[in-house]
């Protein structure tokens, strides 16, 4: 028979590990859940009537749609980069909207090919006609370790920070949120609305199942070599 000591590290070790295993499963099982959740809100949200433009808005009322009418101020346009619409690249244009009400809110018009940065080369699409904008309500993103600072002075723009593009606007009464204008056609085809991402990647389930069977398999080994040390001392 094994001695108990020959057998106490390799248990512990196997114990530890399969312990892991299942919290880290369980622990994907919950942001299965969480995930779920937060997919079947934003579909809510996106298929519900659009809402009159609000002054404040909470993280719940992100990708809520909203209906706002105003005159773009197209001098002052920022220019999103970095972004692709069906493997071409370009940016986003995101211009001040002066809404009929009162206040500005910042609205992105959507994609254009960096051959159309120019406003120039997409005059058809720079109406000073009042418009009505539909859209989804966005609080911006945070900037990630792969992108670099944006540059106001530059109007590159790399990540939304919504109150530095308020400020590089020189407006004083920007509201705090983006709206991402829907697929509407503009006057020339450019820029090309409707840019919001929805899908949320869900892979959670996978990930959970991947570490039940790490433990489960570091089981079977552990009780294979187990009855393989009963053999050889047998």
């Amino acid at each position: 028979m094994p001695s108990r000591r020959s057998l106490f590290w390799p248990s512990v070790i196997t114990l530890v590990g399969v312990v892991l295993t299942v919290v880290l499963g369980t622990w994907q099982v919950q942001r299965l859940t969480w995930k779920q959740g937060l997919i079947e809100a934003r579909a809510r949200a996106v298929a519900a009537p659009p809402i009159p433009v609000p002054e404040r808005v909470t993280p719940e009322q992100e990708f809520v749609r909203t209906a706002v009418r105003g005159t773009f101020d197209h001098a002052r346009e920022l220019h999103l980069t970095g972004r692709a619409y069906r493997d071409r690249p370009g940016l986003h244009i995101i211009t001040p909207l002066i809404l009929e009400g009162g206040g500005v809110v910042l609205v992105n018009r959507g994609w254009v090919p960096n051959a159309a940065r120019d406003p120039g080369q997409r005059a058809a699409g720079q109406s000073a006609e009042p418009v009505t904008v539909t859209g989804l309500i966005r609080l911006g993103s945070q900037r990630t370790w792969m992108q670099p600072e944006n540059e106001p002075a530059r109007n590159n723009w790399f990540y939304v920070d919504v109150a530095a593009m308020a400020l590089a606007t020189g407006y004083g009464d920007v509201r705090p949120f983006l709206i991402d204008a829907d697929a509407t056609p503009n006057p020339g085809g450019l820029p090309i609305g409707g840019q919001t991402r929805l899908d949320l990647p869900n892979n959670h389930l996978q990930y959970a199942l991947t570490w039940y069977s790490f433990g489960l398999t570091l089981v079977v080994i552990y009780g294979i070599w187990v009855r393989r040390r009963l053999r050889e001392q047998g």
